[in-house]
């Protein structure tokens, strides 16, 4: 009971405060909410920001999907969508769920969704904007994640819709662009936010190689936040924390 407090007391100051962060994140590994089901696989839906490609592999986004994809090919459907593309991907989601393809989804196959969220600005709006769509479905997700969330126009990435378990933000404040300080649930009992993590890069050598010009000059901060192994690192080990086990090299 006293752990369960100071943990969540720990959470409100984070979040409060945006404590500037010098190492990897601490936080328990979280548990998902939904069983497995025997006829849906996990479901892990990445967005890119800007107009970048679903398949520049330059990003971390699409890094992060290639190796969760290989890892789980046999447990799980990994994509990636530009930012743009959220009826797409919801329409591959409900289509996933569709066991018996019959183009209707029971109650028993809404409930059997393993589903996360996770992506950067732009991607990181259309990511809770694509929640907020499946909420209306009765569809539940695990996880959402959000690196440097910008919102876009008609978007709000600053409540998280009740469907979702599990929601987390990373962000920093050194440039003219930066994320979201804050997210928070529309209903505290049904959804944890594990943090509103900020990062700073005031002191850190920009080293995003590969990246256009106007990116590294205009944009330093909040594109060095997308290539920072360190945040990207935390974001995999939530994800991984939902999956299934992966799936073993020469078992397929």
């Amino acid at each position: 009971m006293v752990l369960a407090m100071i943990q969540k007391f720990s959470a409100r100051l984070l979040a409060v405060t945006g404590l500037l962060l010098a190492g990897p994140v601490r936080f328990a590994l979280p548990v998902a909410t939904t069983e497995a089901s025997a006829t849906s696989p996990a479901i892990v839906i990445g967005f890119v920001g800007g107009f970048i490609r679903h398949d520049n592999i330059l990003h971390s986004e699409v890094q992060l999907a290639a190796r969760l994809r290989k890892e789980y090919a046999g447990s799980a459907v990994v994509d990636t969508f530009e930012n743009r593309n959220g009826e797409r991907a919801y329409r591959e989601i409900l289509t996933i769920l569709d066991a018996n393809h019959d183009g209707i989804l029971s109650n028993e196959e809404k409930l059997s969704a393993r589903i996360i969220i996770y992506g950067h600005s732009w991607g990181a709006s259309e990511g809770v904007t694509l929640a907020r769509r499946l909420e209306k479905d009765g569809i539940p997700v695990l996880l959402t994640v959000q690196v440097d969330s910008v919102a876009k126009i008609g978007e709000s990435d600053g409540f998280i819709p009740a469907n979702v378990a599990q929601a987390v933000n990373f962000y920093q404040m050194d440039g003219l662009l930066h994320g979201a300080p804050v997210i928070r649930a529309a209903d505290a009992k049904r959804t944890q936010i594990l943090g509103n993590f900020r990062i700073s890069y005031q002191t850190t050598p920009y080293n995003c190689t590969g990246y256009p010009w106007y990116n590294r000059i205009l944009m330093k901060a909040h594109v060095q936040i997308e290539c920072d192994p360190k945040v990207w690192n935390q974001v995999e080990s939530l994800i991984r924390s939902h999956l299934p086990p992966a799936t073993e090299i020469g078992s397929m």
